[in-house]
């Protein structure tokens, strides 16, 4: 199975940069969208074998999330279920019988860290809510987790450790979630792997130096350890200031 998780900052802009041309040269199982930016009715996708499922905020041209798969899932849950963290359309749950697979964008802490009080609620909301799925079957977890986790995930550590997506507060919430039971699938297959980002500043040149981070992530709970095939970035990939990442599971 082939999972693929990309936030397209926009997806009608990524539409016209080249995005369905990518989608059907990719045959996923699963692909997820984080910040599709958009509401009911703005874009009509013709996927012929693919159901489409979408949480759109409601804040007009922010946040949202979508996810198109081949696989009919069992249940379908918009949110986590708490109305102060489900007004963005962050988190999209797709029950299927073998695991639940969660494609989430993770609030950003934003410039000055004007918003890393609350990001901290979210945290520990989000953390609950996939511990209690997870007692239940495992779960997989996708998407823009808005933080570069240690040091090798980010090109310049030392300049950024007062940035949104670096601070010591959010590295640390993330190694609490990997702690509760779940894999960083990439660093799983790629431990020392340097260089490797997910997303680069629009600003000077970032992507074709390589000035990056990364912060877009496949999770598994760790009894799927024994399912992992590969996980991979699509740094190549075009059509946003984000690239895909991948998983492919022997399920």
């Amino acid at each position: 199975m082939k999972l693929i998780s990309w936030n397209v900052n926009g997806l009608r802009a990524a539409v016209n940069k080249g995005f369905l041309d990518f989608f059907w040269e990719a045959d996923s199982d699963i692909l997820c969208l984080q910040e599709i930016k958009l509401q009911e009715g703005q874009i009509d996708l013709d996927l012929e074998g693919y159901q489409q499922y979408w949480n759109y905020a409601v804040k007009k041209g922010y946040s949202g999330t979508a996810v198109f798969t081949r696989h009919t899932p069992l249940s379908v849950q918009y949110g986590l279920g708490k109305p102060e963290h489900d007004q963005e359309g962050r988190v999209l749950n797709l029950e299927f019988e073998r695991f639940y697979l969660i494609n989430v964008y993770t609030p950003n802490s934003q410039r000055g860290l004007a918003r890393l009080e609350y990001r901290m609620e979210w945290e520990d909301a989000f953390r609950e809510y996939l511990k209690e799925l997870d007692s239940k079957k495992p779960v997989i977890v996708c998407g823009d987790l808005n933080v570069a986790h240690k040091e090798i995930d980010i090109k310049n550590p030392a300049s950024n450790r007062k940035s949104a997506g670096f601070t010591d507060e959010e590295r640390a919430k993330m190694t609490e979630l990997l702690n509760q039971g779940f894999i960083d699938t990439f660093r799983h297959f790629y431990p020392d792997k340097k260089d490797a980002y997910s997303w680069w500043s629009y600003f000077q040149n970032a992507r074709e130096r390589n000035i990056g981070w990364r912060i877009d992530y496949f999770l598994v709970s760790n009894r799927l350890k024994e399912s992992l095939a590969d996980a991979a970035i699509l740094s190549d990939i075009m059509g946003s200031d984000h690239c895909p990442v991948t998983l492919k599971l022997e399920v």
